[in-house]
C-alpha cells in the first residue's frame, strides 16, 4: 500500500492554511498544520516529512529564521510561500536554501502543482539505479574537494559539508561534465527540469552558495568559474 506524503504547512492565516490543507489533502497528501514559527524545528525533530510550505511571516520566528535554522538539517523541499514579492526577499529566501517560491494571493491549483513538482525533483536528485551499492559510492575527486556520488555527501578535506538537493544535484551535474560551459538556462533545464515552474535567476543564487562551500575564497572562485557572457564551467 502506497504511504501518502506529508507536508508541513507553516502558516498563521487560519483561512490560508484552510485552503492549501483542503486542496492539498484532495490530491492524495497528508498535512500537519503549524501556527508560529518557533514550532517548526521541533515537529521536524519528532515526525518526517516530505516538503514543508513555509510562510515568510510567521509570528515568534519569521520563514526566514526558520529556514536558517532548519535548512541543513533536513533536505526535504522547502516551498516558501509569502506576500512578499520584491526579487530581494524572493532571492533571499533562494539564498537560505529555499527551493521555491509563490506570492500570495495564488492559485491553489498551482500551488498543488508546484508541491508536485518539487516532490517529483525531489525524487529523481535521491534515486538511486538498481544495483547501485551503497557501501561503494562512486567518488569525483577535485583538489580537496571530495563529490560522493551515491551517497550524497561532499567532503572538503575531512570537514563534511552539508548540501539541500538541489545544491547537491548541481554541484553533481558539474563535477561529472567538468570544463564543460552551461548556461544558466541550460543548468535551469537540467537541474530544475521543464515540469518546474520557477526562474531561471535562481540558478546564480545556488551558484553563490555552492562557491561559499567548496572554494576557498568564494569572491575569487578557481573550481566553480563564471565564463562572462556564456555561463559557468567547473574546473577539474
Amino acid at each position: 500500500m502506497e504511504i501518502n506524503k506529508k507536508i508541513l504547512i507553516a502558516e498563521d492565516d487560519e483561512d490560508i492554511s484552510m485552503v492549501e490543507e483542503a486542496y492539498l489533502q484532495s490530491a492524495g497528501f497528508d498535512t500537519v498544520t503549524v501556527r508560529d514559527g518557533t514550532e517548526v524545528a521541533g515537529l521536524l525533530n519528532q515526525e518526517d516529512f516530505d516538503l514543508i510550505l513555509l510562510d515568510l511571516m510567521l509570528p515568534g520566528k519569521s520563514g526566514y529564521d526558520v529556514c536558517r535554522e532548519i535548512r541543513d538539517k533536513v533536505d526535504i523541499p522547502i516551498l516558501m510561500v509569502t506576500a512578499r514579492t520584491e526579487s530581494v526577499d524572493k532571492l533571499r529566501g533562494f539564498g537560505l536554501g529555499a527551493d521555491d517560491y509563490i506570492a500570495k494571493p495564488f492559485d491553489p491549483a498551482e500551488l498543488t502543482a508546484r508541491v508536485h513538482a518539487n516532490l517529483r525533483q525531489y525524487e529523481r536528485v535521491c534515486a538511486r539505479q538498481p544495483g547501485e551499492k551503497a557501501e561503494k559510492p562512486k567518488e569525483i575527486c577535485v583538489g580537496t574537494l571530495r563529490i560522493l556520488v551515491d551517497s550524497w555527501k561532499v567532503y572538503k578535506g575531512e570537514q563534511e559539508i552539508r548540501f539541500p538537493n538541489r545544491e547537491f544535484e548541481l554541484l553533481k551535474f558539474f563535477a561529472m561534465n567538468p570544463n564543460i560551459v552551461f548556461s544558466k538556462e541550460q543548468l535551469f533545464e537540467k537541474i530544475w527540469g521543464c515540469d518546474y515552474m520557477g526562474d531561471s535567476a535562481t540558478v546564480m543564487v545556488h551558484i553563490k552558495r555552492i562557491r561559499e562551500k567548496i572554494e576557498d575564497d568564494s569572491r575569487n572562485p578557481k573550481l566553480l568559474e563564471t565564463i562572462w557572457g556564456a555561463g559557468y564551467r567547473f574546473n577539474a
